[in-house]
């Protein structure tokens, strides 16, 4: 059905059009604030009667009868840019992106000094993923333009979302652009949080300093700001800072586990267990369950050879935990410690049967079946752990002892003489235990000096 283009009566009231809706994840340009309206800034007086009918359909998410309106009106006047603005706002609407970007293009082209339409569109081609240099010239011309509703708001927005598109190909512009975002927004963290983050990644580490400090300021509880402190003090080997702040921070905030954890790590990195332990304990008792305390709280405890302390920490994270490799070969190393070598045995199997490239495990999993005298699986551990790295004494004098055991004496005398001439005296026990092997197990006629 046609649509008779009349004279246009005037508009008496705004008309409203929504801007993108839902989360540009894959751009990383979504905000945690996305704008969601934006008028469309009209320097004419008057619209076309089916525009302002389709345009209070979309108020009413009426798509399917803001569609139909609207085809006929660009079908019979190419050159109505608001028509193709709210087509394309429709389009956007029903999944049908490649048609939103095709009729904001038109609507633009017709006239480019809309912000709505220009910050739509770069929008949806981040969105694609492969267009971030053009998106970021609609952004960068949205950010010239003058919102009509809620301006401040509106360009602070376009601003960071112009700085996410422009991050990863030109770090120095996305941090000016969120700049200009914490210059519109004066008491909004999140733009000092993103210029932080971006210097920080370019190894601006004064930079990145004054942001995390300027978003510190404006929330003192911000822990993205406090963290990213801490790291950059830690990383430049200013501990007494990184300490400070969070000992200032826990005074007010006793029952921060993340704090407690991030102080623990950084006494032990600065080499203070005892002052570690004690943050991680604090730590537990503010979130018993927290998972990364409690691997803190069990290495730390292994480490300090407690290891009935640390097993049961262990056995609570590989019971929350079953995926974890890594967890799986710790728990069997402490396990290992108590003796108790059927029980790790199951444990690092776990651990490698779930990441074969922890090499660790392999060592310590022939250790732990020489021990349940499994010889068979000592010699297939440790050659399966010679395809990824080069033979040790430790593993030579292992696989020698279980083909011992075995009975298998030519293999075991090829592995002892492998062992001593490797251990370089390193390991005189094992040396003297090798020597008098090879002088039982080898034929008198073959046996060869050493």
């Amino acid at each position: 059905m046609g649509v008779r283009r009349r004279s246009k009566p005037r508009i008496a009231f705004p008309l409203a059009v929504l801007c993108l809706c839902g989360v540009i994840a894959a751009a990383q340009v979504s905000t945690s604030r996305t704008v969601r309206k934006h008028r469309v800034a009209v320097d004419d007086t008057s619209v076309a009667p089916a525009v302002a009918e389709a345009e209070s359909a979309l108020e009413k998410q009426d798509y399917a009868r803001a569609e139909n309106l609207l085809l006929p009106v660009v079908e019979l006047d190419p050159k109505d840019y608001r028509a193709w603005f709210d087509l394309a706002y429709v389009y956007n609407a029903t999944d049908r992106r490649s048609d939103a970007i095709t009729s904001y293009r038109k609507s633009l082209a017709i006239k480019p000094d809309v912000f709505a339409a220009n910050l739509n569109l770069g929008l949806l081609l981040a969105a694609t993923g492969n267009n971030n240099d053009e998106a970021a010239k609609y952004l960068l011309a949205a950010t010239q333009l003058k919102p009509e509703s809620k301006p401040a708001e509106s360009l602070t927005r376009t601003w960071i979302a112009l700085g996410r598109v422009l991050t990863s190909a030109k770090p120095a512009d996305a941090a000016n652009a969120f700049r200009k975002a914490a210059e519109l927004s004066s008491k909004d963290v999140e733009p000092h949080l993103l210029a932080a983050a971006v210097l920080e990644k370019q190894n601006d580490f004064s930079g990145a300093e004054s942001e995390y400090k300027s978003a510190l300021a404006l929330d003192l509880h911000s822990s993205s700001a406090r963290d990213g402190l801490v790291r950059l003090y830690v990383n430049a080997n200013r501990l007494p800072e990184a300490e400070s702040m969070l000992r200032e921070h826990l005074k007010q905030n006793p029952s921060d586990a993340a704090a407690h954890l991030q102080l623990g790590r950084l006494l032990s990195k600065s080499g203070n267990a005892a002052a570690a332990a004690e943050e991680f304990e604090a730590g537990l008792k503010a979130s018993p369950n927290d998972p990364q305390l409690l691997h803190e709280v069990a290495a730390t405890e292994a480490a300090a050879k407690k290891y009935d302390d640390a097993a049961v920490r262990y056995q609570q994270l590989v019971q929350a935990n079953p995926k974890d490799a890594r967890l799986h070969h710790e728990y069997g190393t402490v396990l290992l410690h108590q003796h108790k070598s059927a029980e790790a045995q199951d444990q690092l199997l776990k651990a490698l049967e779930l990441d074969k490239t922890i090499l660790d495990a392999y060592g310590d999993l022939a250790l732990a079946a020489s021990e349940n005298k499994d010889y068979r699986l000592t010699i297939g551990v440790l050659d399966s752990r010679a395809k990824l790295a080069q033979e040790t004494p430790a593993t030579y004098f292992l696989r020698a002892t279980a083909y011992d055991n075995l009975k298998a004496f030519e293999q075991a005398s090829e592995n002892y003489r492998q062992f001593l001439a490797t251990s370089n005296g390193e390991f005189p026990d094992r040396e003297w235990q090798a020597r008098h092997r090879l002088i039982a197990i080898e034929p008198t006629g073959s046996k060869k000096k050493k």
